[in-house]
């Protein structure tokens, strides 16, 4: 639920606020890295409550470790002249899509216990084929 408010009051601020306080360009990698890791930290929590080991002091200070860590990497690599970003841009990318993988199959099999409970609970039925 706070993650769903927090959302709803960010997009709520990014319409309401003018183009004129809009981030300059020079930051948008620094910006994309970050919400990137948030992200990450998100999905990693509704997979946490769909597990039933979602921990709100986890949650934080995953979140702002990724986002502080992610976008301090950019910044070294912007200084050394090297794309370390896409270390984080692979990392987070990986780590998001198996979450939703994992969400997504959760979902799908309660939905198919929902249709058809008789399959998965004659486990005797099952041992005997």
């Amino acid at each position: 639920m706070w993650v769903v408010l927090g959302l709803t009051i960010g997009i709520v601020i990014g319409f309401v606020l003018p183009a004129k306080f809009a981030p300059p360009m020079i930051y948008s990698t620094y910006i994309s890295i970050a919400f990137l890791a948030g992200l990450d930290s998100v999905v990693g929590a509704i997979r946490g409550g769909i597990e039933n080991k979602f921990d709100l002091a986890l949650f934080v200070s995953g979140f702002f470790t990724n986002v502080i860590i992610a976008t301090l990497l950019t910044w070294f690599g912007d200084r050394l002249g090297v794309d370390i970003y896409m270390a984080a841009i692979i990392t987070f990318g990986v780590r998001i899509f198996n979450n939703i993988g994992f969400i997504r199959r959760d979902i799908m099999s309660n939905i198919s216990l929902k249709k058809h409970p008789e399959l998965f609970n004659n486990t005797e039925k099952q041992k005997d084929i």
